[in-house]
Formats: C-alpha cells, sequence, structure tokens
C-alpha cells in the first residue's frame, strides 16, 4: 500500500504563470471536491472521528499542518474508492493522470501531478502504519502544491463544498 499513500496527497490536488496557476488551482479544487464525495463511506469503514473531516476540509490552509493518522487513513480509502490503485495497493499512474484529466487538467500538469506524488512517496520513509505513511505522503504533495501555487484557495474550496452539500 506504500504507493497508496502517494496519490493521497493526490487529492487531495501547477507551474508559475497566471493563466496556467489558476487553471492548476481549478484542476486541483475540482478533484479535491470530488475526492472529498467518498468520505462519508470511508468515515464508517474506518471509523473515523468527525474531526478527521475538518481536518481534511482545512487541509489545503498552507499554515495547515496535522499528524493525526486517521487523515492518512481517509486519504488511503478515498484514494482506493476512486480506483486510483493498483492490485497490489500502488498509484496506478496511468488512472491518475486520467483522473486529473477528468477534472480539467492538461497532460503536462496530469504528469506532473502524478511525478510530484512518486517523488514525495520516494522521500517518505517506508513504516509498517500505512495511514501514517499516507499522511506524510500527502502533506509532502501539499507542500510543493503550494511551492507551485497549484494548491485551491481553501476558503473557495470550503464555500463549495457547503454549498454542495446544500443543493
Amino acid at each position: 500500500m506504500c504507493g497508496a499513500m502517494k496519490l493521497m496527497a493526490f487529492a487531495v490536488v501547477l507551474l508559475v504563470n497566471g493563466v496556467i496557476v489558476k487553471s492548476s488551482q481549478d484542476v486541483m479544487k475540482s478533484m479535491t471536491k470530488n475526492f472529498l464525495k467518498a468520505y462519508e463511506v470511508c468515515s464508517k469503514e474506518y471509523n473515523l472521528p468527525e474531526n478527521t473531516a475538518n481536518e481534511l476540509v482545512n487541509f489545503w490552509k498552507e499554515d495547515f499542518t496535522t499528524t493525526n493518522r486517521n487523515v492518512g487513513c481517509a486519504i488511503l480509502c478515498l484514494t482506493s474508492k476512486l480506483n486510483l490503485l493498483d492490485p497490489e495497493g500502488k498509484l496506478h499512474h496511468g488512472q491518475a493522470e486520467d483522473f486529473a484529466k477528468q477534472h480539467g487538467a492538461d497532460a503536462d500538469t496530469a504528469k506532473k501531478l502524478v511525478e510530484t506524488l512518486h517523488t514525495c512517496e520516494k522521500n517518505e520513509p517506508v513504516i509498517e502504519d500505512h495511514c501514517s505513511m499516507a499522511l506524510g505522503i500527502a502533506m509532502c504533495f501539499k507542500k510543493e502544491m503550494h511551492n507551485l501555487n497549484w494548491a485551491p484557495d481553501s476558503e473557495l474550496l470550503f464555500d463549495e463544498l457547503i454549498a454542495d452539500m446544500q443543493g
């Protein structure tokens, strides 16, 4: 499941000029919203406490950090529910790129997202606790998305999530 952790950040979810950055932020926002739609199922499967959802909602805030392994478990589950893992539990690069493209990413952006996840996975120490490892990869991915200025606007994302739940 080590590869699964890689994608956790995905979603969680690219260049430095204004148009591309805005587009990349929109892609990441769309992917994150889709990613979180399966949360209720994962919450029940992993018996996650309520604060886990709050931490996922705050995930993209630049100053937000967490060591809550339940967040990693949620990310792992969500990745699995979106069929982004291969049979061995590793990130399926083709499916991950397709997921990004379905949310508006061009081929280069989708490839960069998968490469970033792969780099985060390689840099994360291998540990037996898959949830904690997924969390580490996700936090690395988030940091890299902020460095690229591709992270979605967390306030706008929250407002849209609330609107979607009410609509």
